[in-house]
């Protein structure tokens, strides 16, 4: 697509990760851009799910798309002020990574099912059910928008080691 540019991902440890991002007070020409640069970044990656303090916006936004199946077509999502308005009592335990935290995963237990409120790129207001991997996905990405990783789910021993990780890649890429 014409006009959509990656953006480089942060990684960890970068203090924008863990800053609470700001509401989106109106949806402009220029969020809309930064969504399809998400979305182009997101796909380039290739990942899941990206919200916007990930590559340095403090906006509270997030894109996903977890279509799967080799045959479907994309199913990109842009979720402007996404929030959950209602999480299952049951709970799943399943693998996660993070495009900021590469090449790292581990298990972290959610609610099996959320359902979400959010703005989409015409500014109208939606709300939806997920489940799976789609659900596991928004409430990875929301917890971004408040300043959070998947390691803070962590005991403080495996935080630790996958941050000094994250350290020796940062200073290797930076030799280059």
């Amino acid at each position: 697509m014409r006009g959509m540019t990656v953006r480089n991902i942060l990684i960890h440890p970068d203090p924008r990760l863990k800053k609470t991002c700001e509401r989106v007070a109106e949806i402009t020409p220029e969020l809309r851009s930064l969504a399809s640069d998400m979305l182009q970044t997101m796909y380039d990656a290739p990942g899941v799910g990206l919200a916007a303090p990930q590559i340095g916006e403090l906006k509270r936004l997030i894109v996903m798309d977890c279509e799967k199946e080799p045959d479907a077509s994309a199913s990109p999502l842009v979720l402007f002020n996404p929030e959950i308005v209602w999480s299952s009592d049951e709970s799943e335990t399943r693998e996660e990574g993070c495009l900021s935290i590469p090449e790292q995963y581990a298990e972290v237990e959610r609610p099996a099912e959320v359902s979400v409120r959010w703005l989409d790129v015409d500014g109208s207001r939606q709300e939806e059910k997920f489940e799976g991997l789609w659900a596991r996905c928004v409430q990875h990405e929301i917890d971004h928008l408040n300043g959070k990783l998947f390691i803070d789910y962590l005991t403080p021993l495996k935080r630790q080691m996958i941050t000094r990780k994250m350290v020796k890649l940062k200073r290797e890429r930076a030799r280059g």
